[in-house]
């Protein structure tokens, strides 16, 4: 007979959690960098930035068609994506050092994921009231018109909130002010209105409904984090030696009571309904409003603030012998953090060192070696090359080619009688250059000849060049 018992499901059903609200140090540092990130995100397609009358003028812009990058006075082409590729790295680098020397800090206070269900926290609280009120509004069974009311304007609140964010993203990819324009005329693309449905979709899933799940199930983080953190890392800790026996607690009837009455605040407030005083565990984000929680109870009972608080495990040892707790630049200012500041300023210096001595002139030379060479009329050899000329300059220029090698060598440019050729601004133009050498000569009778072509901005002087060969006839 077999066992029909189904097995146990490995995704526990979500609990809706409704956090207190708190006031304190770490929750208007939360509120700071809400606004600032939000604002960030939403307002800064909106910044005008002066480029010229070629060039568009939004501050930020990811300018896909043309295939370049523009951040206010800097502009990255698509062959610089070292530069894309250095600044993940630095955020790499950064995510790690601040993991390392303070514990998910990034989670707690910076990440969209944190930062957006705060915002649809801070909704839901003015719309439905704070936690005892939303607890009987979820446990009310009967959907009465007041429930309907109260949920349907949070949701339509969310809404809009996901709508503009979707659409602030969209703005970072064409120019704000007319794709606004186009999306409420209807003349957007289809990839706009695609984009902007999807990060509309996500948002409000996101920050309303799913929240905490997002952090336990869907983010890698939480169970990566172990390995840059260390005894010396801190983060958000319950002191229990101080802390127990609790109130309630049977140990609290034959020993001398600890600091902690039970009051269950440090659990109200938590985003992820945890319980600090069970010990680290992967669900912390480190967002400190269980310490405001804890400290504003320590102080109306009279008792020293800090029971819960930013603390090392290497701590623990001194505190339970009554020494005092090392100062927090010891824990952050240690071999690994320095070791990752060291990596994360060399990669932005290195950053920076390209960045500014990167020439506003380019070349890039191709051989045409279908055929390898051409015999003229007159018993001279061409060949013929085709040049990509970079003109990363506000305003159109004059180029001027020639070539360093044998003096026997003669340019002539497709299209134009002379050897220098007008580039429009910031474009890259492919111009078909031949070299002629003449009969008899050592680059017409040799099998290679080495070169190397140069171009010139006749209006400041600046030069770039590229090696290449000569094919001749090789007897």
């Amino acid at each position: 007979m077999t066992d029909q018992t189904p097995p146990p499901s490995l995704y526990a059903a979500r609990e809706p959690i409704f956090p207190r609200r708190v006031s304190g140090s770490f929750r208007n540092l939360k509120w700071v960098i809400l606004a600032v990130t939000l604002g960030i995100y939403y307002l800064v397609p909106w910044i005008r930035w002066d480029r010229g009358p070629s060039l568009p003028d939004q501050a930020v812009l990811l300018d896909m068609a043309n295939r370049r990058f523009y951040f206010f006075w800097i502009e990255i082409w698509s062959h610089e994506f070292y530069f894309v590729a250095g600044l993940l790295i630095m955020a790499g680098l950064g995510l790690f050092l601040f993991t390392s020397a303070l514990g998910r800090v990034w989670c707690g206070y910076a990440c969209p994921q944190t930062v957006w269900t705060d915002l649809f926290i801070l909704v839901e609280r003015w719309i439905e009231g704070d936690r005892n009120a939303r607890l009987r509004l979820h446990r009310q069974e009967k959907m009465d018109a007041r429930k309907l009311r109260l949920r349907l304007t949070k949701w339509v609140v969310w809404l809009l909130i996901a709508v503009a964010t979707g659409g602030a993203w969209v703005f970072y990819f064409a120019d704000a002010p007319t794709l606004f324009v186009d999306i409420f005329t209807g003349q957007a693309s289809a990839v706009a209105y695609i984009t902007i449905a999807f990060l509309t979709a996500t948002t409000f899933v996101f920050g309303g409904f799913m929240r905490e799940q997002i952090c336990i199930y869907a983010c890698p983080w939480p169970r990566i984090q172990a390995a840059m953190m260390d005894e010396d890392t801190v983060t958000v800790a319950y002191r229990e030696w101080r802390g127990e026996p609790r109130k309630h607690s049977e140990a609290a009837k034959t020993e001398p009571m600890g600091d902690c009455i039970d009051c269950m605040a440090c659990v109200n407030v938590c985003p992820v309904g945890i319980d600090i005083r069970d010990g680290q565990q992967m669900e912390c984000i480190t967002c400190a409003l269980c310490i405001d929680a804890c400290d504003d109870v320590m102080e109306r009972i009279g008792k020293p603030r800090g029971l819960i608080d930013y603390i090392a495990l290497s701590d623990e040892t001194r505190e339970r012998e009554g020494h005092a707790a090392r100062s927090a630049w010891h824990h952050v200012f240690r071999p690994r953090t320095m070791l990752y500041t060291a990596l994360w300023g060399s990669v932005g210096v290195a950053l920076l060192v390209a960045l500014f001595i990167r020439a506003e002139i380019e070349m890039t030379v191709a051989a045409v070696r279908n055929p390898t060479f051409v015999t003229l009329s007159d018993g001279s050899i061409r060949n013929t090359y085709d040049i990509r000329l970079r003109n990363k300059n506000g305003e159109e220029r004059l180029f001027r080619l020639f070539v360093k090698g044998d003096p026997a060598l003669r340019i002539q440019l497709e299209g134009t009688p002379y050897a220098s050729v007008n580039v429009p601004a910031d474009t890259s133009f492919l111009q078909r250059v031949y070299l002629i050498a003449p009969p008899g000569s050592e680059p017409a009778e040799a099998a290679r000849s080495d070169l190397r072509f140069w171009v010139e901005d006749l209006t400041n002087g600046d030069r770039a060049y590229n090696d290449s060969s000569f094919s001749g006839k090789g007897e």
